[in-house]
């Protein structure tokens, strides 16, 4: 058996820290074990007992003398060290631990944790946690969280939350006919992390859709490079929390990962195709919609009501969730003629206007009609579906029962997305019973019901531009030039974290990026003579290694034209330089050309704790850190990406030109971002970029101002794969 397999379809099980006591999880386990008839072998393990739920115990792992494919440790942290070595000694398949204290608690807790994992890779078996609330394994009967009645399906469940947990299978139970393949209460990630459940349940038939509750990844790029294997074979939801600085705190508190989902996971999992929702209600249904569920081939709906007012909140649900509604071509109108009444609305949300109070079937005549017509991918139908015969007659309940037969039929024939949305879901209405059997969810709020058309028109979208999308994968060293490495190896030399500006501005000149000329200045004689070279006004900036932020110093003199302006500016920059950055290394001055005028942009890269590299471009200028008008992406980048980052920032009607301006060249930036790609996958070394301001004008586009900072040490930060 494969290791995981050892884990999650365990032929026997044993659970140290068992006990009599029934308000401890080592009885819970066991007699969850019992209830739900689990086939394998159970073994309690306690030296103070002979017998627990009527089977025998054992003083030691070691005792039982036969294979254990998992073990569940439910004892205190200070006891699982040794209890790890047992284990590997016993040839254990894995281990859950159950308890905190580890690297959730601070720097103690963290040794504790790496010992362990140091142990079990030692004894050659797995670690699902610490602080963890347990695993069930629902098709192999294996419930090792004491949890009662959950429900078995196909939706596997990844969270760093019990009590997520508890929520979503209370949910399952209570509303729908779907459920779980699996739970797993992930922990501290100390081993097994989010990325290798994602690719055992890819792999797993009896899993069609996970959804995970995440609050921090301990690699989030080997998560995302997983993620992008797995969404196109199944469907990933997630819940992202952390968000606000004191959810990133909470986060890190729970788990001692790296708190918290950044901005820049937004897009990031948006990549991956995974599906992610913002509220927590929103959870299960979106899992429940994509698990059973085609998703739409073309981001197109119909909706069916039996009023306006459901109808036009629909239509506003769906088109802020970017779904689109259309026109029904002639031959879907003419058949809707044919079976509504003259007062119904045909038009498309398709208003039923009373019509179905004496007959629920035309739900189904219609749903026949709609999902014929090429042009709809799918159908939310919204009202008192499943409560005429409650509202109006008792003889309306079978009409309303057959409809749901008929709708289950349509959708196997259709293959194409049912989703209702009913006043009456929480009614005993055995037509939404139905409904629910034939695998067509029901809701009772229509906000609800239009974000799980939204998942699936997202999903769909997902799917078909799939190849578009980046796997992750950085290529590292791939267009590295010697000329460049020559640079990076002189800034090594002289112990410097950065590189100078002109340094920069050869190492970006050296990949194609359009840098704006410049010229090393040491004294005032050679500012004057390079200002003459360039035969304009030219700028001067303060060259040092000490210095990044060169105007906080007073190191920029712009439009100097004249010898005594450049000579007075190169002064002028050096004494102030010096005076206000009295330990600085001053090298001289760089002397550029002023630009042409054009829309300032920023152009910068940066490491981000979950995901490694990543890229942001945003309006540039002396303004970007108040306005912070932003868009990321992890790196590297296709050219479909960099264009819909140009796009994503709030003023980007400005890149279109406003008030008799022309456009700006996007062509022009969406080239740049990709040779800043390449230039960050080929030099490991770069911790931080920043291009700011790049002109960009109408044709054409120039970095003005390039900083470079290294790694620390210069080390090389490497993304395995």
């Amino acid at each position: 058996m494969e290791p995981l397999d050892r884990i999650f379809r365990a032929r026997s099980i044993a659970i140290i820290g068992a006990s009599n006591d029934e308000k401890k999880r080592g009885y819970q386990a066991i007699n969850t074990l019992l209830e739900d008839r689990y086939e394998g072998r159970i073994y309690p393990v306690n030296p103070n007992e002979e017998r627990i739920l009527g089977i025998p115990c054992y003083k030691d792992i070691g005792d039982i003398g036969e294979p254990v494919d998992i073990v569940l440790i439910a004892t205190p942290s200070r006891t699982v060290p040794p209890i790890i070595k047992a284990c590997g000694r016993a040839r254990v398949g894995g281990v859950v631990i159950i308890a905190g204290g580890f690297g959730e608690v601070g720097e103690e807790g963290r040794k504790a944790e790496a010992e362990i994992v140091n142990l079990a890779k030692q004894g050659g078996l797995r670690i699902v946690g610490p602080n963890t609330s347990g695993i069930i394994s629902l098709h192999n009967k294996m419930n090792l969280v004491g949890i009662r009645d959950v429900p078995k399906g196909n939706i596997a469940m990844l969270t760093q939350s019990g009590n997520i947990a508890l929520h979503l299978i209370t949910e399952a139970r209570l509303r729908s006919q779907e459920g779980f393949s699996f739970y797993v209460g992930v922990g501290n990630e100390a081993d097994l992390r989010f990325h290798e459940y994602l690719e055992y349940f890819k792999n797993d038939p009896q899993t069609r859709a996970i959804v995970l509750y995440v609050e921090g990844l301990r690699e989030g790029r080997k998560f995302l490079q997983e993620a992008y294997k797995t969404s196109p074979e199944k469907p990933i939801i997630c819940l992202k929390s952390g968000r606000s600085k004191t959810g990133k705190r909470s986060a890190g508190s729970h788990t001692g990962a790296l708190a918290g989902i950044s901005e820049v996971a937004r897009t990031a999992f948006e990549r991956a195709g995974i599906v992610t929702i913002e509220n927590l209600d929103e959870l299960f249904p979106a899992a429940e919609s994509l698990a059973i569920l085609p998703p739409l081939r073309n981001n197109r709906v119909a909706i069916l009501a039996d009023g306006g007012g459901h109808a036009t909140i629909a239509a506003d649900l769906l088109s802020d969730l970017g779904v689109e509604i259309p026109e029904l071509n002639n031959s879907t109108l003419a058949n809707l003629k044919r079976v509504l009444p003259p007062n119904a609305s045909i038009g498309n949300p398709i208003d039923l206007a009373g019509s179905t109070d004496a007959n629920p079937g035309l739900f189904a005549d219609c749903a026949e009609i709609l999902l014929h017509d090429k042009n709809i991918g799918g159908l939310l139908i919204v009202g008192l579906f499943g409560g005429y015969g409650i509202r109006f007659s008792e003889k309306l309940k079978f009409i309303e029962e057959d409809t749901s037969h008929r709708m289950g039929k349509i959708l196997k024939k259709a293959q194409k997305p049912i989703i209702v949305h009913s006043l009456y879901s929480l009614a005993a209405s055995h037509s939404l019973e139905l409904l629910r059997y034939y695998r067509i969810p029901v809701y009772e709020s229509t906000d609800i019901a239009c974000k799980c058309i939204g998942v699936l028109a997202q999903y769909g979208n997902y799917l078909r531009m799939y190849k578009q999308k980046t796997n992750f994968v950085f290529h590292w060293e791939n267009h590295a030039k010697p000329e460049g490495r020559a640079i990076l190896e002189k800034a090594k030399h002289e112990k410097r974290r950065s590189l100078l500006e002109h340094e920069a501005g050869e190492l970006l000149r050296l990949h194609g990026a359009p840098v704006l000329e410049g010229e090393l200045a040491t004294t005032e004689d050679e500012a004057v003579a390079a200002a003459k070279k360039f035969g304009q006004a030219v700028a001067l900036k303060v060259v040092s290694p000490d210095i990044l932020h060169k105007s906080d110093v007073g190191g920029v003199k712009l439009n100097l034209r004249t010898k005594k302006e450049i000579t007075d500016a190169f002064k002028a920059i050096i004494t102030s330089a010096k005076k206000k950055k009295r330990d600085a290394t001053i090298l001289g001055c760089l002397v550029s050309p002023m630009v042409k005028k054009g829309l300032e942009v920023i152009i910068g890269t940066k490491i981000d704790d979950q995901f490694g590299p990543v890229i942001m471009f945003g309006l540039g200028g002396i303004l970007v850190e108040i306005v912070k008008d932003v868009s990321f992406r992890v790196l590297p980048i296709r050219r479909a990406a960099a264009r819909k980052m140009i796009m994503e920032i709030k003023a980007a009607p400005l890149l279109d030109g406003v008030r008799g301006e022309p456009p700006v060249d996007k062509e022009a930036i969406v080239s740049l971002l990709m040779t800043i790609s390449g230039l960050i996958e080929s030099y490991p070394e770069i911790h931080e970029l920043d291009l700011n301001p790049v002109m960009v004008r109408e044709s054409g586009i120039t970095i003005v101002d390039a900083r470079i900072i290294l790694h620390e040490n210069h080390r090389h930060f490497k993304t395995e794969g």
